[in-house]
């Protein structure tokens, strides 16, 4: 069993292809209440991390195999804050990364992040 919310759409948290999984995008929901965390980006980046770690590894990878990200933030002035729990959490590995503001995100979130990984 994933420790990651399932997906609240018709797609796949993860798909293998060629060596790659590409993790579809995480949002801050609680795995097992299926409701966004309270609080900040600080709170929402940690339950992405969260879930986008629990589907990385179900898919067979790890953290340390991401290559790239994609960071979709509500708003840029939360960049600071996001960048901080995103350093955190993947230490001293850099995968390449975009972030970029989006006008409006899933259930109104603050943060989504999807990757690629080697599998």
């Amino acid at each position: 069993m994933i420790d990651a919310p399932s997906a609240i759409g018709p797609y796949q948290q993860a798909i293998k292809a060629n060596g790659f999984v590409f993790v579809s995008g995480c949002i801050p929901l609680e795995p097992t209440s299926m409701e966004i965390v309270s609080g900040g980006i600080t709170d929402q980046t940690k339950q992405v991390f969260k879930n986008l770690t629990a589907v990385v590894e179900a898919s067979g990878s790890s953290l340390d195999k991401v290559v790239k990200t994609t960071v979709f933030l509500k708003s840029m002035n939360d960049f600071a804050a996001m960048n901080a729990v995103y350093a955190q959490t993947f230490g001293d590995h850099k995968p390449a990364r975009s972030a970029v503001e989006v006008s409006r995100l899933p259930k109104d979130v603050l943060v989504e992040v999807e990757c690629i990984a080697l599998a």
